[in-house]
């Protein structure tokens, strides 16, 4: 007999519910060991699923069609058939379901396998806990050498003769707003999304007030061996990044400054789960959430300075296709790891802007994540050479609940990415009609070579924003010639390696150290996927490794490869072998953009 959830649940190991998604066809589930009694209401538990990484309740994607898929009343009794507890409705139609109190390791088991194989269900994965991609660490423009330093700045001010941000409204999915002058003016209305009361610490679950009470904490309190820790103001200083008031003598300058900030909460105390961050995704790019007023202030930017480790799953990848549809650009840390990008999430989902860290050096910082599913570099500090070669924004003095306002350096791809998030509200303000996909190429296709040096790839280099804006706008040019095919060639399940030909032709000299490679693959487990460019002479790039961590469908990204060595005429082939068995799918399309 299940109980009602309590604060002091025992929590479910991604590792059994990551073996029961990948273990299709076997009678038996690992699952590992019980949390200790004495765990946190909410541990620390990182966030994605892999090995050894907690998280409690299941995020279930039913098929189109299924009742379960429309019907709150039936999903609670499907949930209740497989005794578990339906929570709620996720804006992107999932439903979230809690195993209750103390689930021992054989219920959960049962639950995640019984899930797995109804017929009815597309997906179930772990709610996850997400926590901030910042190591905290002090208020005049002077400081910003991110900005305008012509070694390893971002070339800002050149863009502001033509844009300065205004007419677009940025969503900070965050830790919320901590009162700043330097930033009142820009704040519109945004949501609290933390519907655990253990994790909001701020007496109650969801509502539309969205201010930072301080997620501080305890030394063991977010799982054993962790260290106490203060409040962070996380939020407010990506938001003074993108937007601080500029101009108004005082403090930082913003590099959107004529923008919009909504900040929508969904990091508390120990970090925030994924069910929360999929509906503020929803809901900030204008769709529904159940519970939660229409938004009066619909985004045409997400910034996402969150994440962790695992594959980008169902869930959270189906909440950003659905916000890039509604035509809102998702720009998201690529993680503080100095690992490759493809194990964390939601850096390594696609439909993204993916962001690394460089120093002020114009080199990746160390701690960035890094590969080839990084699309972009921009300043992230490293105050570890000095406190002033980090990133000034705008904070707060509290150790705990709120003080006085101040400002402070941090270092991070938590603070690279709202350089880029500013980047996007520029181009957008600039250009509205462009798309998603055509703000990121144009980023993309603008950006200059890294001053310093990068070992594993951090995207199409260092993101210009003078001459991103410029091109956008008139000045200059968004996009090269694009050569593409739309030849469907399905991708043998542990097969020989398919190609796909393109010819080109009319162009002079070599291709450029920035040749675009866009593609578009169906898989059902694109970690099976080795991806490779052939060029006309042979010389075979690579673009995508397997990776057993890698659980998530399809391939749809941009890469970005320097063939300056390469004659841009010929044929150009891509090479997809699928390396393992049981999954499926096909290369649907892809393109080179000179």
């Amino acid at each position: 007999m299940r109980t009602s959830p309590s604060l002091r649940r025992k929590l479910i190991s991604a590792a059994a519910v990551s073996a029961a998604l990948l273990s299709v066809g076997t009678a038996s589930v690992a699952v590992a060991q019980d949390a200790p009694a004495e765990a946190a209401a909410v541990p620390a538990a990182l966030t994605e699923a892999a090995p050894g990484v907690q998280a409690e309740r299941l995020i279930v994607g039913y098929k189109s069609g299924a009742a379960e898929a429309t019907s709150n009343k039936a999903a609670e009794a499907d949930a209740a058939a497989k005794d578990a507890d339906f929570q709620r409705r996720l804006g992107t139609g999932a439903a979230l379901v809690d195993l209750g109190a103390n689930p021992s390791t054989a219920e959960v088991a049962d639950a995640v396998a019984e899930f797995k194989a109804d017929p009815q269900v597309a997906y179930v994965v772990p709610d996850r806990l997400n926590k901030p991609q910042a190591d905290p660490n002090d208020t005049e423009y002077a400081k910003q050498w991110d900005l305008f330093e012509t070694t390893a700045g971002m070339n800002v001010p050149g863009a502001w003769t033509t844009s300065t941000g205004t007419g677009v409204t940025v969503a900070v999915i965050d830790t919320g707003y901590v009162t700043h002058s330097d930033l009142a003016a820009n704040i519109v209305a945004g949501y609290d999304f933390i519907s655990d009361t253990a994790v909001s610490v701020d007496g109650n679950g969801r509502d539309s007030n969205p201010a930072d009470p301080g997620d501080y904490y305890a030394a063991n309190e977010c799982g054993a061996g962790i260290p106490a820790s203060t409040s962070s103001w996380h939020g407010t200083h990506v938001a003074g990044t993108i937007a601080a008031v500029t101009n108004n003598s005082k403090g930082v300058a913003g590099i959107a400054y004529g923008a919009k900030i909504s900040p929508l909460r969904v990091l508390g105390k120990c970090g925030g789960y994924d069910s929360d961050i999929i509906d503020a995704i929803t809901w900030a790019s204008g769709g529904s959430v159940s519970g939660v007023p229409a938004n009066t202030n619909v985004a045409k930017v997400i910034n996402m300075s969150l994440g962790g480790d695992g594959a980008c799953t169902s869930a959270t990848q189906t909440a950003i296709n659905n916000a890039v549809s509604r035509g809102t650009t998702v720009v998201v840390a690529a993680g503080n790891d100095n690992e490759n990008v493809s194990g964390h999430s939601p850096g390594n989902c696609n439909n993204i802007i993916s962001v690394a860290a460089t120093n002020r050096s114009g080199a990746k910082a160390s701690y960035s994540n890094y590969g080839s599913l990084v699309d972009i570099s921009a300043p992230g500090g490293q105050t570890s050479t000095g406190t002033a070669n980090g990133i000034l924004s705008t904070l707060n003095s509290g150790a705990s609940t709120p003080a006085s306002e101040s400002y402070a350096y941090y270092q991070g791809t938590s603070m690279a990415t709202p350089h880029i998030a500013g980047l996007v509200a520029l181009v957008k303000s600039a250009n509205p009609a462009l798309t998603p996909a055509q703000i990121e190429t144009a980023i993309k296709n603008n950006a200059r070579p890294l001053p310093g040096a990068c070992s594993g790839g951090c995207g199409a280099g260092l993101a210009d924003a003078a001459k991103t804006v410029a091109a956008v706008s008139g000045g200059g040019t968004t996009t090269g010639t694009t050569f593409s095919s739309s030849t469907a060639v399905a991708i043998p399940d542990n097969g020989s390696a398919i190609e796909s030909p393109i010819t080109v032709s009319g162009r002079s000299g070599n291709a450029p150290s920035t040749l675009q490679v866009g593609i578009d693959i169906t898989h059902t487990y694109r970690g099976d996927l080795v991806i490779g460019l052939v060029a006309p002479d042979g010389t075979v790039y690579s673009l995508k490794a397997a990776s057993s961590s890698d659980s998530a469908d399809d391939v749809r990204t941009t890469y970005t490869v320097n063939a300056s060595s390469e004659t841009a005429n010929g044929t150009w082939k891509l090479r997809v072998q699928d390396t393992a068995a049981q999954d499926t799918g096909t290369l649907n399309s892809w393109k080179l953009t000179f």
